[in-house]
């Protein structure tokens, strides 16, 4: 993990948002930096480095799959972490309550 990575790593773990992460989730022959399996939720961290295209291609794999894709720009992570946070857990409360699930 890059540095914003274990950066929001260490928030999410914080916060809990009372829903299961793991890290680094191998799935689709891609990597996911950060999944909730029990919300299908899927949350990447983009630095300078990665290819739009390939991203967007690669979200709508996972969209086929029924899978939710938040992304954020390292940049965000350092400049306004709380308002990452506060997408990360809105988006969460979404996806609870469309499914009617815990999401442990």
């Amino acid at each position: 993990m890059n540095h914003a990575e274990t950066r929001l790593w260490w928030h999410i773990r914080r916060r809990q948002f009372d829903v299961r992460f793991r890290r680094q989730h191998p799935a689709y022959g891609r990597i996911m930096d950060f999944a909730s399996l029990s919300l299908k939720l899927n949350i990447e961290v983009d630095g300078s480095q990665h290819d739009r295209d390939l991203d967007w291609l690669r979200d709508e794999l996972l969209r086929s799959h029924g899978w939710t894709v938040i992304r954020f720009w390292s940049w965000d992570i350092y400049r306004d972490n709380e308002a990452v946070l506060a997408t990360i857990g809105a988006t969460i409360d979404r996806l609870k309550s469309r499914d009617g699930i815990s999401g442990r």
